[in-house]
């Protein structure tokens, strides 16, 4: 696979996130800089998920070309240089990109997480830059509201591998925690099978009322934001909750049903979730 990948392809993974990456109401210029930052975390994780040759040397090579943009060089991926214009323009932090690229290299060697807390450390690097981009990008970061949005982002990430156990199984890799399958008497064969055990599914379910732990405690970042950033920040709270009520409405069978919440339901919380300012 190459490395660049077409707008079409973008769009419809786009399609199928969980929350809505760029809301359509949101101005022009706030939409085009979301996508440039969805674009390039799409791109890692499909060098690390799908490149045909070796993925951490690819990792690696686009981790120094994405540093070029900090030094004031050209980068030659397109996703790249269209995120360059994105970083100068809002003056956005290095580190949070690198962590995401840090978190495919991690993926390429670590298969199993033995506890919630160990999945949590994952987390921080897989899922929380981005949240922590999204603040900067609207000029409205600060350490208060960076650990709620912490808090928002990994919900987001852990009910999204809820949803994918497995898919991530035929990928050789296992993120529900070693000791919550061992403490509910699931064996990582059971994750093969057309449908859940019951004991997969209240894992899957106690893992869910997990994740939208974090999310409704993180979801009191919405009244501390003002403008355009409070109405982004309730849509991707959102769909983290519909996520997770969707998760509930196949009573955990994630073998045998696609948990995707509908979009009229994400919308729905989210005006929730906007009006009163927390979930």
């Amino acid at each position: 696979m190459s490395a660049v990948q077409t707008s079409a392809s973008w769009q419809q993974r786009e399609a199928g996130e969980n929350f809505p990456v760029a809301l359509r109401l949101l101005p022009a210029r706030h939409r085009e800089h979301l996508h440039a930052v969805y674009g390039f975390a799409r791109e890692v994780d499909e060098l690390g998920d799908a490149y045909a040759g070796d993925r951490a040397a690819a990792l690696v090579r686009l981790r120094e070309e994405t540093r070029s943009i900090w030094r004031d060089a050209t980068p030659i991926s397109p996703t790249l240089r269209r995120l360059a214009d994105t970083v100068h323009e809002c003056g956005l932090s290095e580190q949070p990109f690198l962590d995401l690229v840090e978190a495919n290299l991690r993926d390429q060697r670590v298969h199993r997480y033995p506890t919630f807390e160990d999945l949590v450390g994952y987390c921080r690097l897989s899922a929380d830059p981005v949240g922590r981009i999204v603040l900067e990008l609207f000029g409205q970061s600060t350490p208060a509201r960076i650990a709620l949005s912490d808090r928002v982002c990994t919900g987001l990430q852990l009910v999204e591998h809820l949803q994918d156990v497995a898919e991530d199984r035929r990928a050789g890799r296992v993120y529900l925690p070693q000791r919550s399958l061992q403490q509910f008497g699931v064996v990582e064969a059971d994750l093969d099978l057309a449908r859940a055990t019951p004991a997969l599914r209240r894992c899957v379910l106690a893992e869910t009322d997990r994740a939208e732990q974090w999310l409704r405690e993180g979801s009191q970042l919405v009244g501390q934001l003002s403008g355009w950033a409070r109405i982004a920040v309730a849509g991707f709270v959102a769909g983290g909750l519909a996520t997770a009520a969707a998760l509930r409405r196949a009573e955990g069978d994630v073998l045998a049903h696609d948990a995707r919440p509908g979009k009229a339901r994400t919308a729905a919380l989210a005006m929730k979730v906007l009006v009163r300012g927390r979930a």
